[in-house]
Order: structure tokens, then C-alpha cells, then sequence
């Protein structure tokens, strides 16, 4: 059977502390009305809320809709945390010339889709319940989990091994601090020896044999 390490977002990535961890709302460029800024880039209050409604109506048409916001109370800081952490991942992967392919987004895509039995629906429900991925962010999750995978390949080790997963903490450490990190109080403080918006945390499963992520939960092939 194929080894997979649960990596939560903890694990993944130990962003250190950074001088701008004020509210978004204060002075500085880019700032006002900003759920997070990561770098220069600005992730918009919302544009945030268009992807959590998106969410939320794809929970509601579902036939488990209760439990579903029930375990997602907190989806609005879920989801920044999520795309401040594949932010982090963009800019460490494109400082190692580490780089995914549209057809290896797909191919994970596919991988993850035969896990769940070839059933899309199911693979929808699965990333809905677990991560609160909505369908329009789909290749988001997919796209991170083969960078990450990559960069721990780039780093010499393999993905789900303990030493893998501590060359990319490290790593994503190294560019976080460079970064700098800014999240607007009203979703939480950013917490770097954690990596996440307070308690929020993304899981990510590293498959050892495959070298790139699968959805945490999934069926094993």
C-alpha cells in the first residue's frame, strides 16, 4: 500500500514571523478594503466573499447542506488561509524553477478522480466537505498539491518523508519572511509558527510514491 502523510498546513509550511501582520485596513499601499495582502499581491475582501458564496451555495444544493455549514462555520477564514498559503507556494516554487503543467494538474486531477471511484461527483462532494473547495477552485487545490510535491522533490527528499517535509517548511519559511504576510483582524491573526489564520488549517496529502499531493480522505487505489 502506498505510504500517505497527512500534512496539515502546520506541517506544510512554517511561515516565520512577519513586520506586517497589522490590519489591512491601516496605512500602506494595497491595503484598504484587502482580506490579506501576501507580497504585492492583494487578496480583495471581495473577491474572498464571491468564492465563500460560491461555497455556500454548492453546500446548500448538497443533500448532506446542514452538516456541511455546520463544519464550515469559519469557511471565510478557511478559504483566505488557503489562498494566502498557495500564494506562499506560487513564490517558493517559482524561486526553485519549480513549475506546474497544465496536463500535470489534470493528471492529479485524474489521479484523485480514480481514487473516488471515477465519480466526479463524489471527488466534488469530497473536496466541498473536506477542504470547502467549491468546483470553480478545483484546480487550485490540485495545482498546489503538485507544487508542493515538486518542491520537495527539488529539495532532494520524497514527498511524505519527515525530512521532505521539513526542507519544505523551511523553505516556505524563507519565503514567507520575504514576502511578508499582512491579514485583515477581522478573519484572524496570522500565526506563523502554525501557518494559518488562527486555528485554520488545510490538510494536504503527500503520496510518497505518486511525488504529488492527494485529496486527504480519498479511497486508496
Amino acid at each position: 500500500m502506498v505510504r500517505r502523510t497527512a500534512v496539515t498546513t502546520a506541517a506544510v509550511a512554517l511561515l516565520l514571523a512577519s513586520p506586517a501582520l497589522t490590519a489591512c485596513g491601516s496605512s500602506g499601499p494595497g491595503r484598504t478594503g484587502a482580506a490579506a495582502v501576501v507580497g504585492d499581491q492583494r487578496i480583495s475582501v471581495s473577491s474572498l466573499q464571491a468564492k465563500v458564496n460560491a461555497v455556500r451555495a454548492e453546500q446548500a444544493a448538497a443533500p448532506q447542506a446542514a452538516q456541511l455549514v455546520a463544519q464550515s462555520g469559519k469557511l471565510s477564514t478557511q478559504t483566505l488561509n488557503l489562498l494566502v498559503v498557495s500564494a506562499v507556494v506560487e513564490k517558493a516554487a517559482e524561486d526553485a524553477g519549480v513549475r506546474a503543467s497544465g496536463d500535470e494538474v489534470a493528471q492529479q486531477h485524474d489521479m484523485a478522480l480514480q481514487q473516488a471511484g471515477g465519480n466526479q461527483k463524489a471527488l466534488d462532494a469530497l473536496l466541498l466537505q473536506q477542504y470547502g473547495f467549491g468546483t470553480a477552485e478545483a484546480d487550485t487545490f490540485f495545482r498546489t498539491n503538485v507544487l508542493v510535491g515538486k518542491l520537495i522533490v527539488s529539495l532532494g527528499y520524497q514527498p511524505g518523508s519527515d525530512g521532505g517535509n521539513t526542507a519544505l517548511n523551511a523553505a516556505l519559511a524563507k519565503t514567507a519572511k520575504k514576502l511578508g504576510v499582512t491579514v485583515n483582524p477581522r478573519y484572524g491573526t496570522w500565526d506563523p509558527k502554525n501557518v494559518g489564520i488562527g486555528k485554520a488549517h488545510d490538510p494536504w496529502v503527500v503520496d510518497s510514491g505518486a511525488g504529488t499531493a492527494s485529496p486527504a480522505g480519498a479511497p486508496a487505489a
